[in-house]
């Protein structure tokens, strides 16, 4: 089989997590070019039950762009900084702020930020939350210095989603793009792979083995409502969303072998997209829908291949190794991120599919799987083992800022970045 978790069963292929298993984040590396920046506490932040300053400083420093400098004392946003002390501590930004509690239970969180370097103020926010947000609330703190340091969208307050088993349970979870606040979407005692967010982060595609076979499922994630989509003879798997959310590309093996398929978002209108010998899986679209990339063995091994989306003349994309699978595109559609093995060790690798430079290693670990892009296109998040462990990490596209999302108990895989809103 062309994927050494997807297909077989997979019931040995996800491993042993508590459901109230938590993460928290550990950062390696360093960048060529950061942003030093400092974060002070935020004032009566200790009484909110949230750690608001810290998971501002972590989602910074995980991004890769930001180098945190220590920043002593309370600073509310209400401060006047004397930007000559932190010029002092080679401090080009600043930010502080304050988490109150309201009267109707919720806290008012506020925060400003400074340009120290100019002496200027850059902005701030001010979020009005439930208990239950205060963690959104300071991802979303993150997204706006990140936005007005670096000019690019922050991907903090988006979601990830992830599998994960606990005994003879399995679970499909939702979480924090950091891994905190999980929540469980499906609980099943069959398994659950293959997780795909729609375009619009509304619903997740899987297939589940609670029929004793691979179905593929729909999902929508605020209301829990779901609906089978393929169940059709043999084997339904690998679900993709097209980037308008309207059509689904599939592996199914209804006709005999495993073979790329596409339908629309309710299931009809099934077209067959390849007639070969070999198994062709793993599809993913281009950013402008009009490329399907697969995993195809047609040439004696797994490779990454391509095709216009409604079929035709594939052209193979990887070279370099014998078996390369899980490819998965950058937002912008100048990179691919795949999976490589290279002796018996599978690393994440990225190649530029405009032909330019050699696929670049991104790991030196031996056991990856599963990458997904951040949906600013700065980021990847794969599972591996590390440790002896089943862990998900996050990692920079030139690999040298990677960051661990670790829990003490939980071994997960199968995650997917989800997309800009919540």
């Amino acid at each position: 089989m062309l994927k050494r978790r997807h297909f077989s069963a997979a019931a040995s292929t996800l491993f042993c997590v508590p459901a109230w298993a938590q993460f928290r984040v550990e950062i390696s590396g360093v960048g060529a070019t950061q942003v030093p920046i400092a974060i002070a506490k935020f004032r009566d932040e200790d009484r909110a039950g949230q750690a608001v300053s810290a998971i501002v400083r972590a989602d910074l420093e995980r991004s890769g762009l930001f180098r945190i400098i220590d920043a002593p004392g309370v600073m509310d946003e209400t401060a006047q900084p004397v930007m000559t002390e932190w010029r002092a501590r080679a401090t080009d930004a600043l930010a502080g702020g304050s988490v109150m509690r309201l009267a109707d239970g919720r806290f008012d969180v506020r925060f400003k930020l400074w340009d120290v370097v100019k002496g200027a103020e850059l902005g701030g926010q001010s979020h009005a939350v439930d208990p239950a947000d205060l963690r959104l609330a300071a991802h979303r703190i993150a997204d706006f210095i990140h936005e007005k340091l670096t000019g690019e969208k922050g991907v903090f307050s988006t979601r990830i989603a992830y599998v994960t088993k606990t005994g003879k349970q399995f679970s499909l979870r939702v979480a924090d793009a950091d891994g905190e606040g999980g929540q469980a979407a499906l609980n099943s005692g069959e398994p659950i792979i293959s997780p795909a967010w729609s375009p619009d982060g509304r619903e997740l595609a899987y297939v589940s083995f609670e029929s004793q076979k691979a179905v593929v499922y729909t999902q929508e994630v605020a209301s829990g409502k779901r609906r089978a989509i393929a169940n059709f003879r043999g084997s339904n798997s690998a679900p993709a969303w097209s980037p308008d959310g309207q059509t689904m590309a599939l592996t199914l093996s209804r006709e005999g072998g495993s073979q790329l398929y596409s339908m629309s978002r309710s299931g009809e209108n099934v077209k067959r997209l390849t007639t070969t010998s070999a198994i062709d899986t793993e599809p993913a679209f281009s950013p402008d829908g009009k490329t399907l990339y697969f995993v195809s063995d047609r040439g004696g091994s797994p490779q990454v291949y391509r095709m216009p989306v409604g079929g035709g003349g594939a052209e193979r994309v990887t070279f370099s190794g014998s078996y390369n699978i899980s490819p998965a595109i950058s937002p912008d559609g100048r990179t691919m991120a795949y999976i490589s093995r290279q002796g018996n060790q599978f690393r994440l690798y990225t190649m530029d599919l405009s032909g330019g430079g050699s696929p670049q290693a991104l790991t030196d670990t031996s056991d990856d799987e599963s990458p997904s892009f951040a949906p600013n296109g700065r980021l990847i998040i794969y599972a591996t083992r590390a440790g002896g462990r089943d862990v998900l990490m996050t990692t920079t596209l030139d690999g040298k800022i990677k960051a661990r999302l670790v829990s003490t108990t939980a071994d997960v895989r199968e995650p997917v970045w989800g997309p800009y809103g919540r």
